[in-house]
């Protein structure tokens, strides 16, 4: 497997600087972030730390649960997951990443509720973003099957 490259450019301090974050090897883009933004509740057209692992996480889950799905037998129509990741004070000093909460609703053939909540279970535990944040004191998961 590959590995993946992103740049991040600063100009200033902490609290006044700014800077973009790039995402090199795709070159999909090149994206906005401050300190202001990202303790903004909108993000004020900026990106940030957290959003991004909201991303990775959200992309990588779903696609480790189709991989589940597809050895249980199940063909998945449509996935949709989405990552809600807080950043909150740490005991320690600081800031970390307290809590993301997944939620994951899925159309798919062949199998049932209870099997596909088994397999996103397994994708939650599996998922290598998931392993690379265990560090994250609570990771939730919404999963639920829908009907067409």
């Amino acid at each position: 497997m590959p590995t993946r490259h992103a740049r991040t450019a600063w100009d200033g301090g902490f609290e006044d600087g700014s800077g973009q974050v790039e995402l090199t090897d795709s070159g999909l883009g090149t994206f906005e972030m401050s300190f202001p933004k990202r303790s903004s509740e909108d993000g004020a057209g900026a990106t940030n730390p957290e959003e991004l692992i909201a991303a990775a996480h959200s992309s990588c889950y779903t696609m480790q649960l189709t991989a589940l799905l597809g050895q249980r037998g199940a063909t998945p129509i449509s996935i949709e997951t989405s990552a809600a990741v807080t950043l909150g004070p740490d005991p320690e000093g600081g800031f970390k990443i307290s809590r993301i909460d997944l939620t994951v609703r899925g159309e798919v053939e062949g199998i049932d509720g209870d099997g596909f909540a088994e397999a996103a279970e397994a994708a939650k535990a599996g998922c290598p973003v998931s392993k690379a944040l265990g560090g994250v004191d609570t990771i939730t998961l919404d999963a639920v099957l829908e009907t067409a």
